[in-house]
């Protein structure tokens, strides 16, 4: 007897045997040959789609912490209309608004190590047709979130910018960044960054690939928020990520440093004791069941927060080798300065972590003096001048979202357009969302749905003016994929960004650039003893 799966995948192979005929890319369920073997995709109303498409092998057994190793070719056609696997991941604390807003941890999937995949969309077939190629990095740090998600849906944007749209998966947490060189010899060596080595492998499938879809792999823009900016910033010290894109994006995700390699063994230590390996058998970790060692990883974070730590987390780890140097620190990495960059912030970052919603101005003095001690009157001051009228909550926000991610996100432009090898635009977000009432602010991760046309988001609501902005930041980027400058009829002139004028776009009602937008916090922060 068939089961429910089987009986709809005899039903939609019999259905593309039916529409496609004997061409290829024809009907409703298209087929395309890539240098691995044929896909089966779907096509809904002029977009192609095809989900799930294997880049790598299997991630489990001998093959877990180890480079991403080439797919095997196979014989006859494979459907690509199911989502596959996403990495494994620690769920989402959904009791948070924001958390429910976003749907970070919605994911149309299971989880499991046959992760490594992406998914396509694709207004044309043309293997002639030469389009933009936009490739999104999914946020949720380096330990959750995916490709599948519905944040990452890429149908809108390439119907609405004519480019061919990829969301990858990738290793994440323990699986994708436990440092074991120290324990587990050579073999290990780069284990505590093949997560961000799955990435590369991904682009490398682009460039093969990615013509038999429509695209160009001579235009290809990587970009991402949160997350998805830091494994872009990383991305860009990679040598082995070298030629694989010509433009990059970071969104509310500048990472300048990432983990040291002394700190990245004390972590991968404290994993082996949990889970009662000793350090000389650290390859055993291999035998581990996934969840088993998902579980182990998500224990040892709730044992910090328990302790009132910040949880030591995975990233990818400076091994000297896949990542040579820190992404950005002490200067831009010289492997990417050819590489023109969008890098953006937006007003309100750090709203989505603050739960005290009805602060007073004694509660914004006390959040200020937790941070800058006795300094904390001489800054709230001055954010009160800048904004009157705003709540004591989002001024808060609004103080720690400029140490913390703008901080970054200067910091990075100030390199990149220092190095002078191809230019840097910045942007920054002020619509605030009209989410719970408008509690957020401009929250982070308010221009993700926009970025991608994806009009419908939980955060900017459907009005015309959020779709205007979408319209906007949407065709900015697909511009910049195009061409290496977002520069289009929608925005007014847009200026690479470099000092004096340090020219900025603001996304607000009223779009328009503007020299060195709040710059006095830009010097205050970026000041030596901050």
């Amino acid at each position: 007897m068939m089961t429910r799966r089987q009986t709809l995948g005899s039903a939609l192979a019999l259905g593309a045997t039916i529409a496609a005929g004997p061409a290829l890319g024809a009907g409703m369920f298209p087929v395309v040959e890539t240098a691995q073997g044929k896909l089966r995709g779907l096509s809904s109303s002029g977009v192609h789609i095809f989900r799930g498409v294997s880049y790598a092998q299997d991630t489990s057994g001998s093959n877990r912490f180890m480079p991403p190793r080439q797919i095997e070719p196979w014989a006859g056609v494979r459907d690509a209309l199911h989502w596959t696997d996403v990495a494994p991941q620690i769920p989402g604390n959904r009791q948070f608004t924001y958390a429910d807003l976003i749907m970070v941890d919605r994911n149309p999937s299971g989880m499991g190590e046959d992760n490594l995949s992406l998914n396509v969309w694709t207004p044309t077939l043309d293997d002639n047709a030469k389009k933009p190629v936009i490739v999104v990095l999914h946020g949720g740090g380096f330990y959750s979130g995916s490709g599948n998600s519905v944040g990452m849906d890429g149908e809108q944007m390439a119907r609405f910018s004519d480019s061919v749209v990829i969301a990858i998966n990738h290793r994440l947490g323990a699986f994708g960044f436990l440092h074991l060189a120290e324990f587990a010899g050579d073999d290990f060596a780069t284990s505590g960054t093949v997560g961000m080595q799955d990435i590369v492998a991904a682009l490398e499938w682009v460039r093969e690939n990615v013509a038999a879809f429509g695209g160009d792999p001579d235009r290809v823009l990587v970009y991402g928020q949160s997350g998805g900016g830091a494994k872009t910033s990383v991305l860009m010290a990679m040598p082995s990520g070298k030629g694989l894109f010509q433009r990059a994006g970071v969104m509310s995700g500048s990472a300048l440093r990432m983990m040291p390699p002394e700190m990245a063994s004390a972590t991968a230590k404290r994993l082996l004791d949990a889970l009662e390996i000793a350090p000389g058998d650290a390859r055993k970790l291999q035998d581990v069941p996934w969840t088993k060692l998902l579980e182990t990883q998500a224990g040892l974070e709730a044992a910090d927060r328990a302790r009132g730590e910040a949880p030591r987390s995975f990233a990818p780890v400076v091994d000297g080798i896949a990542l040579p140097r820190h992404p950005w620190a002490p200067d831009a990495p010289d492997v990417s300065s050819d590489v023109p960059m969008i890098v953006s912030s937006v007003l309100d970052e750090r709203s989505y972590r603050m739960i005290d919603y009805t602060m007073d101005e004694d509660g914004l003095l006390a959040f200020a003096r937790e941070r800058l001690g006795d300094r904390a009157e001489e800054a709230v001051a001055a954010y009160r001048e800048e904004d009157p009228d705003e709540k004591p909550f989002l001024l808060a926000a609004r103080l720690d979202s400029d140490l913390t991610f703008r901080r970054g996100a200067f910091a990075q432009a100030e390199l990149k357009a220092k190095q002078g090898g191809a230019p840097v635009w910045t942007y920054l977000w002020t619509q605030p969302s009209p989410a719970a009432d408008g509690r957020y602010g401009a929250v982070h991760g308010i221009d993700v749905a926009p970025s991608l046309y994806n009009t419908r988001g939980a955060l900017n609501g459907s009005s015309a003016q959020a779709n205007e902005l979408a319209a906007a930041i949407a065709a900015s980027w697909a511009a910049f994929a195009a061409n290496g400058d977002p520069n289009n009829e929608r925005v007014p002139e847009w200026k690479p960004y470099s000092p004096p004028e340090r020219a900025t776009m603001i996304f607000a009602d009223d779009l328009r650039v503007e020299a060195d937008p709040r710059a006095q916090f830009r010097k205050y922060w970026s000041s030596p003893q901050r």
